[in-house]
């Protein structure tokens, strides 16, 4: 089970905000730290305080008694360096996995609220491994160099992702849905059957909110949102909240405040305007029942795609997340 813990990803950005806080407290500008503690490239502090690089201990020291930190501060930034550099333990836990898979796998984890909206997709966190498969090969047909064997790489991967929902300190999460994320259109009838019941049954857990939003609900002033987005939020405050929006060949991550706000703003018209919970509850218990065997069998669901005129795009995304 993945651990419960931040991710280093996550610790790497708490360090490079707290030395970039100090270096400021302190009165020293970046090219006058280079030189005092004698490092050869001026790019290397910028990295460590953007947390794009992994920190050596031996530096963080060095910055520490530069900055003339406190024993109780200097305590707590070695430790978190030293969780920020252990990348490796922390993905064992996962199995292997995709670099945008683990891109989310790193937000998620530590995390103690996470909210989501998705106009055309059941997230990531909520999907059976049926659902995902056939997200995964579909998304398949439209890239000639994707690679059939990656499909229960990716299955499992996303599974272990789910673990976090299920501990005893699992996240507060809440995600809203169009109904028409939930329709014929995602997928074959008993694929789609499995997926209401298992929304159903995380519904019911303590710590999950699942909310429907209906075709003809008026959001805030009549807003449309664009795109799914995600907000993270961390147990200790000085985690920075992060937005992640998922677009269609790439997504953006960010902590600005200003972005977060907007963001925050908008889930909260969201929440208003989805059906309550156990009214959500209601129409995914009798959603399976508008479910109808009429279509035919789809090859989507269970292979990869039989035509060269299937494979036209070479810049679609191997997955959804």
């Amino acid at each position: 089970m993945p651990p419960a813990v931040p991710s280093p990803i996550l610790r790497r950005r708490r360090l490079g905000h707290e030395l970039r806080s100090l270096r400021e407290a302190s009165g020293l500008t970046g090219e006058q730290v280079i030189e005092r503690v004698g490092w050869a490239s001026a790019s290397k502090l910028s990295r460590l305080e953007n947390g794009r690089s992994r920190p050596d201990p031996q530096d963080v020291s060095s910055l520490l008694d530069l900055y003339g930190a406190a024993d109780a501060i200097r305590a707590e930034l070695t430790a978190i360096t030293l969780e920020a550099g252990d990348m490796r333990a922390w993905l064992r836990s996962y199995g292997a996995m995709t670099e945008h898979q683990r891109s989310y796998a790193e937000l998620e984890a530590g995390c103690a609220e996470i909210r989501e909206y998705n106009p055309v997709l059941v997230p990531g966190l909520l999907q059976t491994a049926t659902y995902a498969r056939v997200r995964i090969v579909s998304a398949q047909f439209a890239d000639e160099d994707a690679d059939p064997q990656t499909v229960e790489t990716e299955v499992d991967a996303r599974l272990a992702r789910q673990a976090l929902l299920q501990p005893v300190d699992a996240p507060r999460y809440t995600a809203v849905l169009e109904e028409g994320a939930l329709s014929r259109r995602a997928g074959p009838p008993e694929v789609i059957r499995e997926q209401l019941a298992k929304l159903c049954e995380l519904a019911a857990l303590p710590n999950v909110t699942i909310l429907v939003l209906p075709r003809d609900a008026t959001i805030g002033e009549w807003y449309l949102p664009p795109t799914a987005f995600s907000l993270y939020r961390f147990p200790d405050p000085a985690d920075p909240e992060t937005l992640a929006i998922e677009g269609g060949f790439t997504d953006v991550v960010s902590h600005e405040a200003k972005a977060l706000n907007r963001y925050k703003m908008v889930f909260e018209w969201l929440r208003a305007a989805a059906r309550s919970p156990s009214d959500s509850l209601s129409w995914l218990s009798n959603a399976s029942e508008r479910v109808t065997e009429t279509a035919a069998p789809s090859t989507v669901a269970y292979g990869p795609p039989t035509t060269p005129a299937q494979r036209r795009s070479r810049s679609a995304r191997l997955t959804e997340r």
